[in-house]
């Protein structure tokens, strides 16, 4: 596995931009108590650069499950297509938030297979978020 080290400015930049909150899951890190890493979106052994534009902040949980991968099947297709990407797409565009707040719903190829892929309903998110809806801090606004 390639690794780099990402200078402390680039890794201050994803932060705030991010607003403290994983890009794909949206779990905050100040509600989770865990900071967040900072992802290669397209990995560095697929060509991705350390650079603010291939770079974004994503949980403990969705960087393990994303891994080195950039595609997965689509769910209800079964066709292999492009996992979500935080600087190239909007958030909104792909993904929505349940009625009741504690699950995202893919609503595009692209956002389906990021949630299957990433588990980004896994049990122990579902459950925080069930805790922070009840505490009036989920979910998040969408730009």
């Amino acid at each position: 596995m390639t690794t780099t080290r990402i200078p402390l400015h680039l890794r201050e930049l994803v932060r705030q931009r991010a607003g403290n909150r994983c890009e794909y899951c949206q779990a905050s890190e100040w509600l989770s108590g865990q900071l967040c890493h900072v992802d290669h979106v397209v990995p560095l052994a697929a060509g991705g650069a350390t650079e603010a534009a291939n770079l974004c902040l994503a949980c403990a949980a969705c960087n393990g499950s994303k891994l080195t991968r950039t595609d997965a099947a689509d769910p209800l297709t079964g066709e292999r297509v492009a996992l979500f990407h935080p600087r190239q797409q909007q958030w909104s565009d792909h993904f929505a938030w349940s009625t009741d707040g504690t699950t995202i719903v893919g609503l595009t190829a692209c956002g389906r297979a990021t949630v299957e892929a990433l588990q980004l309903n896994r049990a122990l998110a579902v459950a925080a978020r069930t805790l922070w809806v009840s505490i009036g801090r989920h979910p998040p606004d969408q730009a």
